[in-house]
């Protein structure tokens, strides 16, 4: 817990104990949750936390760099530790969402142009090697 005591240090913000369950929480986890699935998972350690806390928190981490949203479907908004520019690949049959370590053939023209980009979100839809491999479709 001192490891992301420190990073939120680093960053301007206190170190509360709700903000480092919620910024652990994240940082261990790789199926992006949202907010629903955060409240639910520490509300059984943190009897006091409430939703709104889990709103608020997601948001201070996300202004100071710490957390990224994101929005793929258009109707749920799911959160991850900031790992830099990469992308997303959402399972059209599990609903799971994974990393894609791409880097964008754009960025680097962008961002020596007159632009400032702060962030980048791309994705793909689609379906993961573990549905195609239950429907014996993934490689052998």
């Amino acid at each position: 817990m001192e490891r992301y005591a420190s990073l939120l240090r680093a960053k301007g913000l206190r170190a509360t104990s709700q903000r480092l369950e919620i910024f652990a929480f994240l940082a261990l986890r790789e199926d992006h949750p949202d907010v629903d699935t955060i409240y639910t998972a520490l509300r059984a350690r943190s009897p006091t936390l409430s939703r709104t806390t889990v709103y608020n928190t997601l948001e201070q981490l996300h202004l100071h760099g710490l957390v990224q949203g994101i929005t793929i479907s258009g109707t749920e908004h799911r959160y991850e530790v900031e790992k830099g520019c990469h992308h997303h690949l959402l399972c059209n049959d599990c609903g799971r969402i994974y990393d894609i370590m791409l880097e964008c053939p754009y960025l680097g023209g962008l961002l020596h142009g007159e632009h400032k980009v702060e962030e980048v979100h791309g994705y793909f839809l689609g379906t993961c090697k573990s549905c195609l491999s239950k429907r014996g479709q993934g490689k052998d």
